[in-house]
């Protein structure tokens, strides 16, 4: 079944669900690996998943499911193959960037995204791609939150990157950029913006008045300006945003402090200024469990917080539990 073969939205009925929409990345990768255990761990819902139909119906049918036909309303436990891509056997087996690879990947993420924006998907779940694949098919590509974003027609920074995992829930300022251009594009706006976004997804994880912390940008949030004075604009969209009825916000707070806090369990989320500031302490805290989702699109996202992994693939050794995890986020937020 090809994309435009998809009907509209309907109602679910009789027990029957809107699906979830499956992007599973580089086919050289770990992705459609784990997406394919992952779906055969949840088979209490259904399922859209966009790639190479010949190659997925011979995996699913190695786990024992059977391919169904897309509806706007499907049974729990039926998957539904979109064709929109080949995986010759060259690109998979390469476990590498591949300018190919890069093409099949962004065709199947544009049409699972079509599928969440047009209403017949419920969320959106996405394997690991390929960044430097993309890029070597002709696209200029940054990331998923990005290429999200644009096709929703929102600004790159309208949206956040959230990792929200058991032991940490932290909300990105900024993404995906050197170092340097990184510090010198946070601002006010961006502060803000990432701090209402983490409150509302706190407040559907089911936490009334979350306690969150802000941090800095510089070692020891500045340390009154000695070390750079960046923390300016934390300072800015708190005394903006001052006082929450909806949450405790703390803020500019050195970064180590702050996530220390998190993972004791003495707040609830972090605000953090810099990509690997968050991170890096998502992985060491929630490696496996922590999902990443886009706070501030018209649907809901969400994805592993793994790359590709090639190495894995090639010794076919992915494990699911990423993609499970992201599974079960989009099954929350989408209740």
């Amino acid at each position: 079944m090809s994309a435009s073969d998809l009907e509209a939205d309907a109602r679910p009925r009789d027990g029957r669900v809107k699906p979830l929409a499956i992007s599973l990345g580089d086919p050289a990768g770990v992705g459609p690996a784990v997406g394919v255990g992952a779906i055969a761990a949840r088979r209490d819902d259904a399922f859209l998943v966009f790639g190479d139909a010949t190659w997925l119906g011979r995996a699913l049918r190695d786990r024992g499911i059977e391919p169904t036909e897309a509806s706007a309303a499907m049974a729990p436990g039926a998957v539904a193959l979109v064709d929109v891509a080949r995986w010759d056997e060259d690109m998979v087996r390469a476990h590498r960037p591949t300018a190919v690879g890069g093409r099949a990947q962004l065709i199947a993420l544009d049409a699972a995204i079509d599928s969440v924006a047009s209403g017949r998907a419920r969320g959106l779940v996405t394997g690991p791609v390929s960044k430097e694949a993309i890029c070597l098919s002709g696209v200029p590509f940054v990331g998923h939150t990005e290429r999200l974003a644009e096709r929703a027609g929102l600004a790159p920074d309208a949206v956040t990157m959230l990792f929200l995992g058991p032991r940490l829930r932290v909300a990105l300022v900024t993404t995906h950029a050197s170092v340097r251009d990184a510090a010198a594009a946070v601002s006010s706006a961006r502060v803000e913006r990432s701090l209402r976004h983490l409150v509302e997804a706190l407040h559907r994880l089911g936490l009334p008045r979350p306690r969150i912390e802000v941090t800095g940008v510089n070692p020891h949030a500045g340390e009154g300006g000695l070390f750079g004075d960046e923390e300016r604009h934390v300072e800015v969209a708190l005394a903006r945003l001052l006082p929450l009825a909806n949450a405790e916000i703390a803020g500019p707070i050195p970064a180590e402090a702050s996530f220390r806090r998190a993972a004791s369990g003495a707040i609830d989320g972090v605000v953090a200024m810099l990509h690997d500031q968050a991170t890096i302490a998502s992985k060491l805290l929630d490696w496996g469990a922590a999902v990443n989702v886009t706070w501030g699109l018209p649907y809901v996202r969400t994805s592993v917080d793994h790359g590709v992994a090639y190495d894995a693939a090639a010794a076919d050794a992915a494990e699911p539990e990423g993609m499970i995890a992201a599974i079960d986020m989009a099954r929350l937020l989408t209740a």
